[in-house]
């Protein structure tokens, strides 16, 4: 689980200090793939600024609403006033209606974003050959790439 650090900064006492860069309109998403077989599913959710396009914070685990949950708690420094999301029902038990925007009108640079990292990562792929044996290794390889092309972050430290 990860929030973009070109918006946000650690503090001395360890709490998480945000600067507010203008993200009022969100868009949310989740990207399936699976560890070891298509039994055992991972899900990549992630939020991108809807004017940007810029990955706010993202992350791992079931389509389960817990899972969604952890997204919401990074996303709350950021004071969203709209969301965008697909019909998943957890965007509908957790988010409040007046601020809640479904459909595919306004989900395009996110969908945008999964078929970029579907092209980069095979992981994500639906059909593929390549897959991740352990959910670490998955979760590190798609994090990776989250942290060098959308955070700008050198992985290579």
């Amino acid at each position: 689980m990860q929030v973009n650090p070109k918006l946000s900064e650690l503090s001395v006492d360890g709490g998480l200090e945000v600067r507010l860069e203008a993200a009022y309109e969100v868009e949310m998403d989740e990207q399936w793939s699976y560890v070891g077989s298509k039994a055992n599913q991972r899900w990549l959710w992630f939020a991108v600024d809807h004017v940007t396009s810029t990955v706010l914070a993202y992350v791992f685990g079931k389509r389960k609403d817990e899972v969604f949950k952890k997204l919401k708690t990074l996303l709350q420094p950021f004071d969203i006033a709209r969301y965008y999301t697909d019909d998943w029902g957890a965007y509908q038990r957790h988010l409040e209606t007046n601020k809640h925007e479904m459909g595919k009108r306004n989900t395009q640079k996110i969908e945008r974003k999964n078929l970029n990292f579907r092209t980069w990562i095979k992981r994500l792929t639906r059909k593929t050959i390549c897959f991740s044996k352990s959910e670490l290794m998955h979760d590190t390889v798609i994090g990776l790439l989250i942290n060098k092309v959308e955070f700008g972050r050198n992985i290579y430290v």
